[in-house]
This record gives structure tokens, C-alpha cells and sequence, in this order.
């Protein structure tokens, strides 16, 4: 259905492809700015990526005022405080964030913290309560997953209260993403499956929720297309440069898309699932996938017959009837998580993943307080989300 109205908005600078990491200190110059805060985390600078990244300042004369190395799986308060805090003391007048979807959202974290002088991020959760424009932040996503790198949202832990706190609003939005190929030839099969699916289902939900768009959709088909063409080979081969940069291309349309058009029940539950059973997110949402979508059928079934096409393929789409491709689409993803977990060992059940069966009653009761759930196709309530979940067990 076209919609009788809609927005789109994407003011985020993408500089893409070999020697990308090499433009930063003009970015920097740009934007006025000349003493960035490096944020990111141990695993990065282990692995010598931040050394990457270091490398392209070496024929400028950019200043770097601090690096943080301390964020953790997942961005929490106390990491947001605590390197905020560090960005103030040393007199910094920007943000580098360098690493995946933990640390970028870190980055925006502390950029709340930062422009909005607040020792209470907590009070800022929500949709569009930051007031304040924030600090200069360039991304240099080191994954293919979250799209964080064009996204207007945040997610940060509160691990007092066992819950992640979602900050959306367009002041969020980074000034500039710099995707390198180079940035993801390191990454471990079993991550890449996960962020893979993650940048997945970023694209089929922004294309079945209730607030997708034309504009929202083309970024959203380019993106299934590229994942399912790639990922796979991908996880195979490492090193296979050109499909590592269609994967990253792919996760940052997928960004784009979902920024505008939001997500569903998918990223509701997988939220929960993240906080209360501490399962990778990318994972969760591999898992989540493909039961949501059978749930969803009577009311996106149409968008997930479209979606046939750039998951399988022009032959098999053609072959398929018309009333069984939805259920194809559904088929296809259940198939790629079963593929990537006999190449990489990727958890394909919520029980595999780690998740107790007497958790999933609270998950499904808690999901419902997520604001993705909104625009999901269809309605759920606790004990329809309790199904979902037994399903994925």
C-alpha cells in the first residue's frame, strides 16, 4: 500500500571503499574540529584495527586528545559516564567511534552526556527528547550488522535494572560514516553470520513495518539482495574483500532504511532477549527471524512474497506460485540459518543460544514495554510473544 504521507532523512556523509580511513583528518577539517576522542574497544585495538585507523593521521595535524578502549559487549551507563567524563577532561571537540554496534552506540551515549550536560542519561530515554545538537561524530563501523553508522538510534544498557534503553531522534545521526573493507577482514565467521543476519533483518523489517516507505524500501531490497548474495561466501572466505565490502554496503542501506522506517517485533523481543539472557544480538535475531514472519504472514505476507526476489533469485522467485512465495522467503532464511550453523557453528534455537526455558515468560512479558513493537504488522500480547519465543526454543 503506498502511504498517503511520509519523511525520509538521511543528512549522514557516507565515504565508502579502499582508503576511506585515509580521508578522515579532512573530514575532520571540514567539520571545524581538530582534537577527536577515540572511542572503542579492547578486542579492536588487539586485533590492530585502531592501528588502521591511527595510521591515516600520520601526514596531518590532528591532535588525538584521548583514546577510550573500555567499552564492553554491551554500551552501558557507567561506560557512556565514564567516557564522557575523560572527553571533558582532555578538551576534546569530537568523536571517533571505531568498532561495532556496542561501541557506536556508546558513542552516541556519551555525545548525549556530553551536549546535553546530564549525569542522568536515563531521563533522555525514549523518542526525540534530546534538545541539544551534539558533538561532531565520525563512525568506523567494524562490523557488517547494526548500520549504527547512518542510524538515529541508540541502545545502552542499565544493568542495575536489567533492561536496555532505547534513544532515538535525528540530532543522533553521525556526521560522517566511513566504510573500509579493510575494517572487517578480521572478523570471526561466527560474528560475521551474526552481524550479517542482524543487517537482515534491519532491511525485511523496515520493509514490512507499519511506517515503511518507497524510499525506505529501495534501500531496504538493495540491502536483501547484497546479504543473501554474500553472506554466505562470506563467512567461507574471509578474506574475500569485495564481498566484505557488499556486506558492509549492504548493512549501511539497511541502516538507512530502518533509520526512516523503523523495525518490528523482531528487534522487540530480540532486545529483551539481549538483556535478560545476554545473547549476541545479531544472534537473537537470526533466531527471531523467521518465527516472527510466520506470525506476521496474514499481514506483511504480501511484502515477504516481494522479498522472495532478492533472497532467492530470479529463477526460483519465477518458479514459485504467487501465493507460496511468502512462505518461500520464510523457507529461504530458516535454510541460511541452518547453513550458517554447519559452517560456523551459529546458534540456530534460543536454547542453543544460551536462553533458559523458565526465561521466556518474563522476555515476552517485558518485549511488550519495547517501542519497536509498535510498528510491527501485527498486535501481540504476552501470550502471543510467549508463543513466538517457544517456537524459536
Amino acid at each position: 500500500m503506498f502511504p498517503k504521507y511520509f519523511e525520509f532523512y538521511n543528512p549522514v556523509k557516507i565515504n565508502a571503499g579502499q582508503n576511506a580511513l585515509e580521508g578522515i583528518p579532512s573530514e575532520l577539517s571540514r567539520l571545524n574540529v581538530s582534537r577527536p576522542f577515540i572511542i572503542t574497544d579492547e578486542g579492536i585495538v588487539k586485533v590492530g584495527l585502531l592501528e588502521k585507523v591511527l595510521g591515516g593521521f600520520k601526514d596531518s595535524d590532528i591532535v588525538i586528545g584521548a583514546v577510550y578502549d573500555k567499552v564492553p559487549p554491551d554500551s552501558s551507563i557507567k561506560t557512556v559516564n565514564e567516557a564522557a567524563q575523560i572527553y571533558k577532561e582532555q578538551s576534546c571537540d569530537c568523536i571517533i567511534a571505531v568498532g561495532g554496534g556496542s561501541v557506536i552506540d556508546s558513542a552516541k551515549g556519551m555525545n548525549i552526556v556530553i551536549s546535553e550536560n546530564t549525569t542522568d542519561i536515563v531521563q533522555l530515554a525514549g523518542h526525540d527528547r534530546i534538545k541539544n545538537f551534539q558533538q561532531p561524530l565520525i563512525v568506523v563501523p567494524t562490523t557488517s550488522g547494526t548500520g549504527s553508522e547512518v542510524t538515529l538510534v541508540a541502545v545502552v544498557a542499565d544493568k542495575e535494572k536489567d533492561r536496555k534503553m532505547l534513544f532515538t531522534s535525528t540530532k543522533l545521526l553521525p556526521s560522517v560514516a566511513i566504510i573500509d573493507p579493510r575494517m572487517t577482514l578480521s572478523l570471526p565467521p561466527k560474528l560475521t553470520a551474526a552481524t550479517g543476519m542482524d543487517a537482515l533483518t534491519h532491511a525485511i523489517e523496515a520493509y514490512s513495518c507499519l511506517q515503511k516507505n518507497p524510499v525506505s524500501d529501495a534501500y531496504a531490497y538493495s540491502a536483501i539482495k547484497s546479504v543473501s548474495e554474500n553472506l554466505i561466501n562470506v563467512v567461507k572466505n574471509g578474506k574475500d574483500e569485495q564481498g566484505r565490502f557488499k556486506l558492509a554496503v549492504a548493512c549501511t542501506s539497511a541502516g538507512v532504511a530502518f533509520s526512516n522506517s523503523m523495525v518490528g517485533a523482531v528487534h522487540g523481543i530480540g532486545h529483551t532477549v539481549g538483556a535478560l539472557a545476554h545473547v549476541h544480538h545479531g544472534m537473537a535475531m537470526a533466531i527471531l527471524l523467521p518465527h516472527v514472519m510466520e506470525y506476521n504472514l496474514e499481514k506483511a505476507g504480501e511484502y515477504y512474497a516481494e522479498l522472495l526476489l532478492p533472497l532467492a533469485g530470479a529463477e526460483i522467485y519465477a518458479s514459485t506460485p504467487t501465493d507460496q512465495r511468502a512462505k518461500k522467503s520464510i523457507d529461504f532464511i530458516k535454510n541460511m540459518n541452518n547453513e550458517l550453523n554447519t559452517i560456523c557453528g551459529m546458534p540456530n534455537s534460543l536454547k542453543d543460544a544460551g536462553v533458559k526455558e523458565d526465561q521466556l515468560e518474563k522476555i515476552a512479558k517485558r518485549s511488550l514495554n519495547d517501542g519497536a513493537m509498535i510498528l510491527n504488522p501485527e498486535d501481540m500480547d504476552a501470550n502471543e510473544v510467549l508463543s513466538v519465543l517457544k517456537k524459536a526454543y
